[in-house]
């Protein structure tokens, strides 16, 4: 007997995180992700909307957040900026997953402060907008100097990040860092400013535009920084270019055989009220549905790092699962009038 549509997406979504707490038990994995994996499991026990679904992702989140405190219960004495960053990522995570250290807390804002805006960010927040010449990790380990066009190290030629890739670190890295009571040398709202001079976006049948992907998730980024990682609704005419982008593009995530990208059209755009009836949603939906691979993953079974192999099956069940929406609601209530100010502008000028 064919299982019922909801049955199906049901099972769907538990494969997905029974899958991601597998490979999150995994200490090598644990220890490179460990804070990513608790926001996966605090974001989906919190806004879920399924309390079977909530009680399972809270139960792995607190199994994993008393491990993480155990292989983190203070700041390295050789930790650097990221490392900084990560820490007061998964420190925040773990207390809200029920499993707080003041001790670790107190260590993180008396060191915080010795490092720098460039150090957190790679780029001067306050003054200058996301930059195109910050270089990508080179493929020996080494992270080179802004502007270098060679590896430090090993003369390699280096490749440099998309602006878009650039503001979406920092927008992630803010917003964690600031709501939990931190300051990683800017605030959000420094961060979020850009905004306007980041439009218009890219399209995809520009071929030649490499900046077309990290704008999706630069985008995605900018409702979850907004919307506090799906607790409230957003107004679409608070952001009306990036909600037509996401319904202009959702398609083309089927095109690329992009499950990952998937999730993230599907939770923004239902974010910004479209309903599980509406044609693009129930596209999407299902080919999520039609794509799951057999150990409950999402995404290529074949990648090597870990990170391509939660991360789409994390995407995929956000883009899956039903939401206890909090109403319509910002993270930074304060935003309010810039985001209305910013929309009416790039509707008098869109071509700026």
């Amino acid at each position: 007997m064919r299982l019922s549509r909801d049955v199906s997406r049901q099972l769907a979504v538990e494969r997905g995180l029974e899958f991601i707490y597998q490979t999150a038990c995994e200490p090598d994995n644990f220890e490179a992700y460990g804070f990513d994996y608790l926001s996966c499991f605090h974001g989906i026990a919190s806004t879920s909307k399924d309390k079977a679904l909530r009680d399972m992702a809270l139960r792995m989140g607190r199994e994993r957040a008393r491990c993480w405190r155990r292989v983190n219960p203070v700041v390295p004495p050789d930790a650097d900026a990221d490392t900084i960053a990560y820490l007061v990522h998964g420190n925040a995570t773990a207390d809200r997953l029920g499993v707080p250290s003041q001790r670790l807390k107190k260590q993180l804002q008396r060191i915080s402060g010795d490092f720098t805006v460039l150090d957190y960010f790679r780029f001067d927040v306050e003054h200058e907008p996301p930059p195109k010449d910050v270089p990508e990790e080179c493929e020996c380990g080494t992270y080179c100097r802004r502007g270098d066009k060679v590896c430090s190290k090993c003369t390699m030629p280096l490749s440099m990040m998309s602006r878009y890739e650039v503001w979406l670190d920092a927008l992630i890295r803010s917003y964690f860092a600031e709501r939990c009571g931190f300051r990683l040398g800017a605030s959000f709202v420094e961060v979020i400013k850009w905004l306007p001079i980041m439009r218009p976006y890219p399209s995809h049948k520009d071929q030649e535009n490499s900046d077309f992907d990290w704008a999706i998730y630069a985008i995605t980024h900018v409702v979850y920084t907004l919307n506090d990682y799906s607790v409230y609704r957003l107004s679409k005419s608070w952001l009306p270019q990036e909600y037509a982008f996401l319904r202009r593009n959702l398609k083309q995530a089927i095109v690329m055989e992009d499950p990952e990208t998937m999730g993230e059209f599907l939770d923004s755009l239902r974010s910004f009220g479209l309903s599980e009836r509406h044609p693009l949603i129930r596209t999407g939906m299902n080919y999520l549905l039609s794509t799951q691979n057999p150990d409950g993953s999402w995404g290529d079974t074949e990648a090597e790092g870990i990170y391509e192999r939660y991360h789409p099956t994390w995407t995929a069940i956000d883009g899956l699962r039903e939401y206890a929406w909090q109403g319509v609601g910002l993270s930074f209530p304060k935003l309010e009038p810039l985001l209305i100010s910013w929309a009416k502008e790039s509707l008098l000028h869109p071509s700026l």
